[in-house]
């Protein structure tokens, strides 16, 4: 009977010890990998969430500043030619009116 549960116990051990290898080898490659995608995402040419927003501020303000200066070209259009109507073509129609 002794020797039955030195058995049990050795198998136990080595279990154990299989166990702790196999998580030890689990989080070493956890690691790896993402070592390897922060390599991978690192080579990419992303940009950062920073310089996105920075752009992003520049687009919207050059939009804002487009729509005034069109507004402004619209009215300076209207004051030089009074006689054409803001919003139509700068010819006549298609029936030639």
């Amino acid at each position: 009977m002794q020797s039955e549960n030195r058995l049990f116990d050795d198998f136990v051990k080595v279990m154990n010890g299989a166990a702790g290898t196999i998580a030890g080898m689990g989080r070493e490659a956890e690691t790896a990998f993402r070592e390897r995608m922060r390599d991978w995402v690192g080579g990419l040419d992303m940009v950062s969430r920073e310089e996105f927003e920075a752009i992003k501020a520049i687009a919207v303000a050059a939009r804002e500043e487009s729509a005034a200066l069109k507004s402004r070209v619209e009215a300076l259009e209207a004051a030089a030619n009074p006689k054409r109507k803001p919003g139509t073509g700068a010819g006549t129609g298609p029936s030639g009116q």
